[in-house]
């Protein structure tokens, strides 16, 4: 494959690093956590009328008509800036399912807001005791022409912004995924905070009317899509926030000295910065590699696994060496560096950290071989 972007990718990219670059400034963020926002609606505003954050929304509905690629361009941006904005939440959890599985009309209902009215979507994957959307305990059952849904999810981004939010649940007829508004009578939304201060929520539904997604019998091929690409989106969200971490603290280390000298001359600090650029690259590599092949729609879950599996490791090493080689000052948490620390480790355990990432690449790897030698 061809690791280049093509001239589209690269303004997609461009475009987002300069409304970024000038809206994302330290002082921006700590003037937001002060306040206890995280939210950045300003950002959110001028990365709409960019058309931004309606980049994989179909161009019938006013969006981009992009893929993943594109969308992976951006993320990667948002990652780089520690930008608090719900990004992931509505293109990976909300848009790109709907796009790929929804009616015309809830394409009209759910995804045009998006492109028109600046609408935020997100989606409720996360349970107690489990990090996998494909096992939910939470249930649904008819009544009449519709569906009613009780249980819990917790850490769901966005969700008191959210227009609605994809949940999957248990059904007589097997694993399905619900539209439910938040707002809805039934549903109770308790505030939680994340690792790197996104405000989420604890989602409580109690007889919630919801709204079937697919066709009957898609629940588990929707489920699969949505936690392959949010996967997908977190590594590439992870090889922004590694690569800023890297570049904040090459200029620390040539500026910081020791000895009348820039403590970037020495030997250990220069083998600690050199195996952390390694790792962002190997992780871009996956990145782009599994994004490739999900855009070309050919088959990517043991490719977006080990995405996820180097966003997880990899990203991990480079924050530390970070905060490392920034001594006391990377524990300040006025001093910007912290940030990429606690993004890294959020992006690595949504979903399931290193080792679940390498258990679902050994699984994808035993049923290709077990395919390949029964075809």
């Amino acid at each position: 494959m061809d690791f280049s972007l093509s001239e589209e990718q690269e303004a997609i990219r461009d475009l987002a690093r300069q409304i970024l670059d000038d809206r994302v400034t330290h002082d921006r963020l700590l003037e937001l956590e002060r306040s206890g926002d995280w939210f950045d609606t300003e950002l959110w505003s001028e990365l709409a009328k960019a058309n931004l954050t309606a980049l994989v929304v179909p161009e019938a509905q006013g969006g981009g008509g992009f893929r993943m690629e594109e969308l992976c361009c951006v993320l990667e941006e948002q990652g780089r800036r520690t930008a608090p904005v719900p990004l992931l939440a509505t293109a990976a959890m909300g848009t790109l399912p709907i796009a790929a599985f929804g009616t015309p009309e809830q394409h009209e209902r759910f995804l045009k807001p998006v492109a028109e009215d600046e609408a935020v979507l997100t989606a409720a994957l996360v349970e107690y005791a489990s990090t996998d959307p494909s096992a939910p305990r939470t249930s649904a059952k008819r009544e009449g022409d519709g569906w009613r849904i009780d249980g819990e999810k917790l850490c769901v981004p966005a969700a008191q912004f959210a227009r609605t939010v994809l949940v999957p649940a248990q059904t007589t007829e097997g694993l399905a995924v619900f539209l439910v508004d938040p707002q809805a009578s039934g549903v109770t939304l308790e505030s939680q905070v994340a690792t790197h201060r996104e405000p989420q929520s604890r989602m409580l539904l109690s007889g919630v009317t919801a709204e079937l997604l697919g066709a009957p019998g898609q629940g588990e091929a929707i489920v699969r899509f949505i936690e392959d690409r949010v996967s997908l989106a977190l590594a590439a969200v992870q090889v922004g926030v590694a690569e800023g971490a890297m570049k904040d603290t090459a200029a620390y280390i040539s500026e910081r000295k020791q000895f009348e000298k820039p403590i970037g001359t020495f030997q250990g600090v220069v083998l600690r910065a050199a195996d952390a650029w390694i790792d962002v690259e190997a992780l871009r590599s996956m990145v782009w590699q599994a994004a490739w092949r999900v855009s070309a729609d050919l088959p990517a879950h043991a490719e977006i696994a080990a995405a996820k599996w180097w966003a997880a490791s990899a990203g991990q090493r480079v924050v530390h060496t970070a905060q490392h080689l920034h001594g006391g000052i990377g524990s300040d948490v006025e001093y910007p560096i912290h940030r990429y620390f606690l993004w890294a480790k959020q992006n690595e355990l949504l979903l399931g950290g290193a080792n679940e990432s390498l258990a679902k690449l050994g699984a994808h790897l035993v049923s290709d071989a077990h395919a390949q030698a029964t075809a």
